[in-house]
Parts: C-alpha cells; sequence; structure tokens
C-alpha cells in the first residue's frame, strides 16, 4: 500500500455508515471519483494502494414555511457531516477531512456532502508536497503513560494515544485540574488550552509547552423551529453571558438575523462549571471584544458568572443545551457536531459572519507559522484573516523538563513526535484543523531535547 498521496492510483472506498443517507453519500463520493479519472477505484482493500475509511451522519434541524398560505411550500433543512480518513501501507494515516454542509448550496445535502469530500480528496492527491513532515512509526514501547486535563482536545487525544502504539491513560477533567495533577505528580504530563506566559511561570516546575493542534470553540443553540442558519455578533454574546440581554427576540439578535422567526423567550445560558481551558478560550475572546466585560469579569479557566446554569465538561454543556428549549452554550466544534446541535455564525474583526469549520480555524492558525513564539505564548482569536473564525486557538502538552522517569521521559518524546507527524494526518477526521507546517516542525525540534 501507498506511504504517501503522491503513490496513490486505486483506492478502495470502505462503508460511511448505516442507512440510506450513508449509502448515498458513499455511492456519489465513488461516481465522483470514478469521473475524475485521477484514481482507480476497486473493491478489495487488499488490492488498492489506499482505503477510504470513514462515517457520515445527515439529521433533520427544522421546517422552513416559505409561503404560509400554503402547505406544500413546507421545507425541511438538514444537517450533517462526513468524517474521513485516507490509510496507507500499516494502516498508516495518509490524510483525513470532516466535511460539513457549503452554506450556500443549490442541491441536496448527500450530494453537497460527497461532492466536497470527493473535491477536498481529490485536491490533497494532487497538490501533496513532497516536503512535508516524514510520517513517523507507532512506537515499540511497553510503557504505560498518565495524563489528564483539557476536554477541548479530548476526542482527538482519545483517538491518538489509541493509534499511536503507546499506552496513555488520559482523564479528560479539564485544563485547570489537569495543571493541578501535573503540579502535584499524579500525571506524567498535562493538556491544556491555557497557555503559559512562559516555561517559568510553572515554578517551581520546569514545564515544556508543546502546541499540538488548532480547535475551535463555537456557540451551540436548541431553538426549536429556527430552521435557518444563525448569526452572532461578538456583542450580543457579551451581552447573552452577561445577563444583560434576555430574550432571544431581543432587538440585537433581530438585527444581526432578519426575518427569522425568532421566540419571545427567555434564553437559558449554559456554561461550564470546573475549571476549563474552554471557557478560558471563551472568556478571553468576550474580554477581548466587549471592554465591559474585561472590566466586570475578565478571562479565566473560573469567572464569577452573572447569569446561567454550570455543566461540567464539553460533554456536559452540550447534554445540557440539547435537553433545554432556548438554551444557547459554548462547546468545541466536534462536541456540536456529535450532539447534532446547531451552532451560529460568528461576526469577526472584518465584519463577516463566518462559521466554524476546517477551512475557517485553518484561516485563523495561518499566520502563526511566521513568529515562533505566537503559537506558543499568545491566544489567535481574532484574527484579522478576513476568512478566519474569530474564536480559534491552539491546544498544548505540557511536559515536566525534569524528575520524569528516563523510560517515561522517551515514550512521551516518541508520543509528542507520532502526534505531530502522523497525527496531524488524524486531525481532520474529527473536526480539528492540524497544525501549520511551521509550527509542527518547531514543535518537533522541541522534542528533541527532551531525550
Amino acid at each position: 500500500m501507498a506511504e504517501s498521496l503522491r503513490s496513490i492510483h486505486t483506492v478502495a472506498v470502505a462503508s460511511l455508515g448505516e442507512g440510506a443517507e450513508a449509502r448515498a453519500v458513499r455511492r456519489r463520493i465513488v461516481e465522483r471519483l470514478e469521473k475524475s479519472g485521477r484514481i482507480k477505484l476497486v473493491e478489495d482493500p487488499g488490492a488498492a494502494d489506499a482505503e477510504l475509511r470513514g462515517s457520515s451522519s445527515i439529521w433533520a434541524t427544522g421546517i422552513v414555511v416559505i409561503d404560509p398560505r400554503s402547505n406544500s411550500s413546507r421545507q425541511t433543512n438538514y444537517m450533517g457531516y462526513v468524517s474521513m480518513e485516507l490509510v496507507g501501507k500499516g494502516n498508516q494515516p495518509l490524510w483525513s477531512y470532516l466535511v460539513t454542509p457549503s452554506r450556500f448550496r443549490s442541491g441536496g445535502i448527500t450530494d453537497d456532502l460527497a461532492d466536497h469530500a470527493a473535491l477536498r480528496l481529490l485536491n490533497a492527491i494532487e497538490t501533496d508536497e513532497p516536503g512535508t513532515i516524514a510520517p513517523q512509526a507507532g512506537s515499540k514501547t511497553h510503557v504505560a503513560l498518565r495524563a489528564s486535563g483539557a476536554t477541548l482536545p479530548a476526542p482527538l487525544y482519545l483517538r491518538w494515544f489509541e493509534s499511536s502504539g503507546i499506552r496513555v491513560a488520559y482523564d479528560a477533567i479539564g485544563s485547570e485540574a489537569g495543571i493541578q495533577q501535573l503540579r502535584e505528580g499524579k500525571v506524567d504530563f498535562a493538556a491544556s488550552d491555557v497557555p503559559l506566559a512562559s516555561e517559568e511561570s510553572f515554578a517551581p516546575m520546569r514545564v515544556m509547552q508543546i502546541p499540538t493542534v488548532v480547535g475551535g470553540v463555537v456557540p451551540i443553540y436548541n431553538l426549536p423551529g429556527l430552521g435557518r442558519a444563525f448569526n452572532l455578533t461578538p456583542e450580543v454574546l457579551a451581552g447573552i453571558y452577561s445577563g444583560k440581554i434576555r430574550k432571544w427576540n431581543d432587538p440585537a439578535l433581530r438585527k444581526s438575523n432578519p426575518g427569522a422567526p425568532l421566540p419571545n423567550a427567555e434564553i437559558a445560558v449554559i456554561h461550564r462549571s470546573d475549571g476549563s481551558g474552554t471557557t478560558f478560550v471563551w472568556t478571553s475572546f468576550l474580554s477581548a471584544v466587549s471592554p465591559e466585560w474585561k472590566a466586570s469579569f475578565g478571562a479565566g479557566t473560573h469567572v464569577a458568572w452573572p447569569a446561567g446554569t454550570g455543566a461540567e465538561g464539553n460533554e456536559g454543556v452540550a447534554d445540557l443545551v440539547k435537553k433545554t428549549p432556548n438554551a444557547i452554550g459554548y462547546v468545541e466544534l466536534i462536541y456540536a457536531i456529535q450532539h447534532q446541535l446547531e451552532y451560529a455564525s460568528v461576526r469577526n474583526p472584518k465584519g463577516r459572519f463566518i462559521r466554524a469549520d476546517l477551512t475557517s480555524i485553518t484561516a485563523a492558525a495561518s499566520e502563526a507559522g511566521a513568529s515562533a513564539a505566537r503559537e506558543s505564548r499568545f491566544s489567535i482569536l481574532n484574527s484579522q484573516n478576513i476568512a478566519a473564525y474569530p474564536i480559534s486557538t491552539f491546544t498544548w502538552i505540557l511536559v515536566p523538563k525534569e524528575g520524569l522517569d528516563p523510560e517515561k521521559k522517551a515514550a512521551i518524546a516518541d508520543l509528542l513526535k507520532w502526534m505531530l507527524t502522523s497525527g496531524q494526518k488524524q486531525c481532520a477526521f474529527l473536526g480539528y484543523p492540524p497544525l501549520p507546517r511551521q509550527v509542527a516542525a518547531r514543535a518537533l525540534e522541541a522534542v528533541d531535547q527532551l531525550k
């Protein structure tokens, strides 16, 4: 089987899930790939250079009535995704992507998702660069590692730990609790969405901070009957979370969503109850866009919430919003998708309402590669890139520089090298953009210091 995208000539397409929609998506992808003439499709994975695997899901989000006088003018809106991974020699990940619907699509959702998926794969094969960081083989170590921390990257980290060949017991308890466990020596490394001001700021312990992936925090909502795309401005988000905007039909919400059937209902505000890096990202954004929020509540893993109900973890927030009509919350993108929740587009500094997806979060991280300090010290919130989603962030692994058993230190170094090479090709499968190449290369140089 193939070891790189450029050497792929034949592909086997596996099932993309159960049900008619999944079969329709797979059938359309196969048709598009065959029509391209770029690759040959085969049924037997053993006879292919690579196998395309994945899953898909499509669900109804509401009904739009185009003409109230006609019963035949009701149109059902759908949301969905296709999560794909291309694997080659030795089950090695070569490429992955999470496709979400185009905001403005002319055809049905199955065709939209499938066409986008096929195009992404073909483009990846055509543009694969020989100079990309070489994938690392899985480690043969038998050392078991313990880690805890951020829930924002947890779905990806758990997949990485399973795929890397290194045993890691990871407890997604939030960035704050993970950092505390690292200080107390209860774990071998921690994951955090909160950047250290400097590696010395962790004193008396000396730690190395390694960027691993890019994520996006999205405002999720449960508005039965809305049935359309939804826009939120930074000022409205700050107003909702400060308790000053209490109703869904507030004039500020109607202004950015003209014609939307917004209910005259109280907004049920949901926030994190634990010490959370996701909360740090969210409140840092609110502080950046609202001087009033910054002065009254500030940014942190914990804040004195003026309104709302708390839930533990991204999973807990997503669950509570899904169960609560007229609720709003904030989670990492993949939690919204996996829970089949709607999430709003957010206005960026250039005045554009941007929906979070791989393209818009990647745009936010694109400028970080030019600065060795930017990705390890500062946020990428409110990027000036016109196509960027404004609530984007890096997430980091924190590793002690001293005190680790030599075998564990070597195992962590092997794990990080795998995460920064082969693992990056799995990111998009779960909706996390990979690191910019320059950022990953600098992180690999830092990991070399561990051994």
